[in-house]
């Protein structure tokens, strides 16, 4: 009963009902990616996305990225972009997490650059 209540009302957990009737009515499935999301346009054009678990705009691939956003180039035709064995796999935004850049990786041993005048 409470995941039936928060696929009505709530937006940011996966699709709402209304979402998931304009996918049913009007949404062709063009394609999924890597990570699960499947991608789909309407017959009116608009083009949106339904996330696989935690809704996260960086989570969109190159490839995906620039069908999303009307961007014409050589991979919208097929979607599957070859990849070169030196190219790391796509990686959504870690910021905020404990996976994401530290350029010190101590971060307890930060070093001023400067002395502060009151002590």
């Amino acid at each position: 009963m409470l995941t039936l209540f928060k696929k009505i009302f709530t937006w940011w957990n996966r699709d709402t009902f209304g979402t998931r009737l304009k996918t049913i009515f009007f949404g062709k499935l063009i394609g999924k990616d890597s990570f699960g999301n499947k991608y789909y346009e309407g017959k009116d054009g608009k083009r949106w996305v339904i996330y696989s678990d935690e809704i996260d705009a960086s989570k969109i691939p190159v490839e995906w990225y620039s069908w999303m956003h009307f961007t014409p180039n050589k991979i919208e035709k097929t979607h599957d972009l070859e990849k070169y064995k030196w190219q790391k796999p796509h990686q959504p935004n870690l910021t905020g997490t404990d996976s994401a850049y530290y350029p010190n990786k101590n971060k307890n041993a930060v070093e001023k650059k400067y002395k502060s005048w009151k002590n």
